[in-house]
């Protein structure tokens, strides 16, 4: 369950990132409203996740997902830059979140042993 509250954190964390750059410095009520209430799901699963996860690993899938995703947004839906060294730098940086969580044997059996 753990993993489960650290993917739905980073995608928070996309949501959040996105309605920070709509509401153009808190000037928009709805997208600032949207901004606050995603950072604090965002951190909320980000905390439970971590009672099963070590802090290392943790950070590095949550600030991962955020950051491969929001670029992803950033360049589908706000026309940012798409070239070949970003998406194979974003490629790079999934496949590090796959990677971690794949070796991250200790959070696996502790995650067995109760929920998060």
């Amino acid at each position: 369950m753990a993993w489960f509250y650290l993917v739905l954190a980073g995608l928070s964390e996309i949501v959040w990132a996105f309605g920070l750059k709509e509401a153009h410095g808190f000037s928009r009520l709805g997208w600032s409203l949207l901004t606050i209430a995603f950072l604090i799901v965002s951190f909320y699963l980000f905390a439970r996740a971590m009672r099963k996860i070590p802090i290392g690993t943790a950070y590095a899938v949550f600030t991962g997902i955020g950051a491969a995703g929001t670029a992803i947004i950033g360049m589908v839906f706000l026309n940012e830059s798409a070239n070949l060294w970003k998406i194979i730098s974003l490629i790079v940086l999934i496949l590090g979140i796959i990677g971690l969580k794949l070796v991250d044997g200790g959070a696996k059996s502790d995650e067995k042993a109760g929920d998060a």
